[in-house]
């Protein structure tokens, strides 16, 4: 079995849909499939339910999906684990952050600043729990951790109490969105009616805006109005399936700004359903590394003015 198989499961099981799997996993659909089908055969048992809209996980395949998600977890932290330690007396700055943070603020601002002062980065784009980033700075597997911050997010809790430094490099709000019918109206509103509830698109348990979608959830004491119909990992992987019209689902404006602006999505709820985020970047404060102490310069530069 390969981790490559793993990987494809795992897209599929986030955006129940084939073709937006395989775009994602950068392969044709044919071949995309294929695998798929190979790797049940390699399992004994069908993960994919074919017959329903959007697809859906078989008892087995939830099962599966579980498992895939702890095996390509401690395959990657190993590999990540064995550069860290390469790379620990160079000066390179480890950097890890997620899929989001990464397309909208690493590879717009951070990214490009590093390559105007010559700066070597060695990012890791990756799918971490939120302790798992703490964890990763605390034991010096990366220098540099970019994450969202809410008071709700208590997995963050302690960096507030070690000797971490961070800067608060802007600020986002946590929206709830879903698809635009053609006269601009969201195709679902909240608050929900427990006489029809409203499909949703949650946060998977690894995901850093989980708690806060459920702060907000506890705030209107609503969460039976709501019908989860997936638990998906990444903030893109939700946003095309609110996009398709398959249920509401929480966004960070800075992820869904394009779609709002032209018309494809619609903002679901009032202000009170809503959550300010900061995105802040994190570094241990004894960490004395050139490279570093040169973006950080630049970054207390940028937040200052």
């Amino acid at each position: 079995m390969e981790i490559s198989w793993l990987k494809d499961f795992e897209a599929l099981a986030t955006l129940r849909n084939f073709s937006r799997a395989a775009e994602d996993r950068n392969v044709s659909q044919p071949a995309f499939s294929r695998r798929i089908r190979i790797l049940e055969e390699e399992v004994g048992a069908g993960l994919i339910d074919r017959r329903s809209l959007p697809l859906s996980l078989t008892p087995a395949g939830e099962i599966f999906l579980a498992q895939a998600r702890l095996m390509t977890r401690t395959y990657e932290e190993t590999i990540e684990r064995c550069q860290a330690v390469d790379a620990a007396n160079a000066d390179t700055i480890r950097f890890a952050t997620t899929q989001s943070l990464y397309l909208t603020h690493y590879r717009s601002l951070i990214g490009p600043m590093a390559d105007h002062d010559g700066v070597d980065i060695d990012l890791n784009s990756t799918s971490w729990a939120t302790d798992q980033f703490v964890t990763a700075l605390q034991q010096h597997y990366c220098d540099v951790i970019l994450t969202y911050w809410h008071p709700a997010m208590e997995a963050l809790s302690p960096l507030d109490v070690t000797r971490a430094d961070h800067l608060v490099l802007s600020r986002d709000m946590l929206l709830p969105v879903a698809h635009a019918l053609p006269d601009g109206r969201p195709a679902y509103t909240l608050p929900a009616s427990s006489k029809k509830p409203v499909p949703m698109f949650h946060y998977g348990s690894s995901s850093a805006l989980k708690p806060v979608v459920d702060a907000i959830l506890r705030r209107h004491m609503m969460p039976g109005n709501l019908l989860t119909i997936s638990h998906g990992g990444q903030a893109h992987g939700i946003k095309e399936m609110v996009q398709e019209n398959f249920g509401l689902g929480w966004l960070p404006r800075e992820v869904c700004t394009r779609e709002l602006d032209a018309g494809s999505l619609a903002i679901a709820g009032n202000d009170s359903f809503a959550a300010p985020l900061e995105i802040r970047i994190y570094k241990d404060a004894q960490n004395q590394k050139p490279s570093l102490r040169k973006l950080w310069r630049r970054l207390e530069e940028l937040v200052a003015n």
